[in-house]
C-alpha cells in the first residue's frame, strides 16, 4: 500500500494504491482515464498519511481491494497540499504521457493569422 501525493495542473491530490509504482503502466491507464496524464508525484509516508488524514485514511483503506488499486484520498488540493511538508514527502517522480507531450508541442506552435 502507498499513499502518493500528485501535483497535476488542476492541483493537488492524495491517493492511496495498492500498486508498488506510479508508474505502473495499469496506474497510469487509470490516471489518464480520469484526465490525469501529466503529474510530479511524492511518496508520502503511510503511517503519516494514516495519522493526517484518520478515520478518513481507514474508511478508504478499507475499500481498496487488488481489483481497485486506486482510491482518492484527499481531492482538496489545498488541503491536500498544506497537509504534508515537502520536507516530509518522498523524491519527485515526473510523469507525462505521450498526449500530454504532443498537446505541448501543439500549444508552442504559433498561431496562424486568419485576419
Amino acid at each position: 500500500m502507498k499513499t502518493i501525493m500528485l501535483l497535476t495542473g488542476g492541483g493537488a491530490l492524495v491517493i492511496l494504491t495498492s500498486s508498488h509504482s506510479i508508474t505502473n503502466p495499469g496506474l497510469l491507464n487509470k490516471l489518464e482515464s480520469k484526465g490525469i496524464d501529466k503529474f510530479t508525484a511524492h511518496e508520502v509516508p503511510l503511517d503519516l498519511s494514516r495519522a493526517r488524514y484518520g478515520a478518513r485514511f481507514r474508511r478508504v483503506e478499507n475499500d481498496l481491494s487488488e481489483s481497485d488499486d486506486l482510491r482518492i484520498l484527499d481531492y482538496n488540493g489545498d488541503r491536500a497540499f498544506r497537509l504534508f511538508s515537502f520536507d516530509e514527502l518522498g523524491p519527485p517522480i515526473l510523469y507525462e504521457s505521450p498526449a500530454a507531450k504532443a498537446a505541448a508541442r501543439a500549444a508552442r506552435r504559433p498561431a496562424m493569422d486568419l485576419g
